[in-house]
């Protein structure tokens, strides 16, 4: 569930700034009290996500607005689906239009293809999780939309995990300071319940990492080879996460390697918003 007060702070920004000063183009063709219903139309198929969203906005703009949710979020629709209904002022309904549409599009954009990849993995025990790659302001929006089609979160922040990355590594090491020993010390300042994920992208690097006592261990930009050699070497001392370089053409068999989550930032940062559409009829 994407929290309430999140939700609520991203669409008031959004409908701020699409109509600051209020819908000139409906307040001056429509006249006031006009009623209209509107129908949340799929204009090709893929699985739903921001339903919640779309109808939050238009309770935002006019809480009497009446709405009827046919599809829920996580659920597949085909083309041509009828998704929801709304009905009330027509001035309203048009001032919420643009930005209820542009969240539900997205955030369905993303639970479809993260369902593609989900699919692509089947049967082979690994798990697909986004990153922090993510639209400033609407991460929690677009993980939500990660899980209804079936994916997982990684961490939310910087202030959920440490995951020890290539430049931390850098730094920490730059002296000619031990690396297992570095992340030792690193680890007994660290309360019990934090998770400790490190970065490698070289073989030689594992065992020093997995040496440390380390929760995860990502293996970044590694061939499938590699990946299989490194799951070998780590042999369930920790997780094992596959990163960088994920498509849909690679995803199937970076996941037969024996990884345990592999994240893909393409299912965020690069999706395209499904094909909508919002049809008003104003009586």
């Amino acid at each position: 569930m994407i929290p309430p007060a999140t939700l609520d702070a991203v669409i008031r920004a959004a409908l701020a700034e699409d109509a600051p000063w209020g819908d000139v183009t409906s307040e001056s063709l429509l006249p006031a009290g006009a009623q209209a219903q509107a129908e949340l139309t799929a204009r090709e198929p893929g699985v739903l996500a921001g339903i919640d969203a779309f109808v939050a906005t238009m309770h935002a703009v006019d809480p009497a607005i009446e709405t009827e949710v046919l599809v829920g979020d996580g659920s597949p629709f085909a083309a041509g689906a009828l998704l929801a209904r709304v009905t009330g002022d027509a001035r309203a309904i048009l001032r919420a239009e643009r930005v209820g549409l542009n969240l539900v599009q997205r955030l369905s954009g993303i639970a479809t293809e993260t369902a593609r990849y989900v699919e692509a993995v089947q049967g082979t025990g690994a798990r697909i999780v986004d990153t922090r790659k993510t639209t400033p302001g609407l991460r929690a929006l677009e993980r939500h939309a990660v899980r209804c089609g079936g994916g997982h979160n990684h961490r939310f922040s910087l202030s959920d995990a440490v995951l020890a990355k290539d430049n931390h590594l850098a730094v920490l090491t730059r002296d000619g300071r031990d690396l297992t020993e570095a992340l030792r010390e690193a680890r007994e300042r660290l309360g019990h319940t934090v998770h400790f994920e490190v970065e490698v992208d070289r073989i030689d690097q594992i065992e020093p990492v997995i040496a440390a006592g380390v929760d995860t261990i990502m293996l970044d930009n590694f061939t499938p080879a590699r990946l299989r050699e490194g799951v070998a070497l780590v042999a369930g001392r920790a997780l094992v996460e596959a990163s960088g370089g994920v498509s849909l053409a690679t995803v199937a068999e970076i996941a037969r390697t024996g990884v345990d989550v592999v994240s893909v930032g393409a299912i965020t940062h690069s999706v395209r918003s499904l094909d909508l559409g919002l049809d008003v009829a104003v009586g």
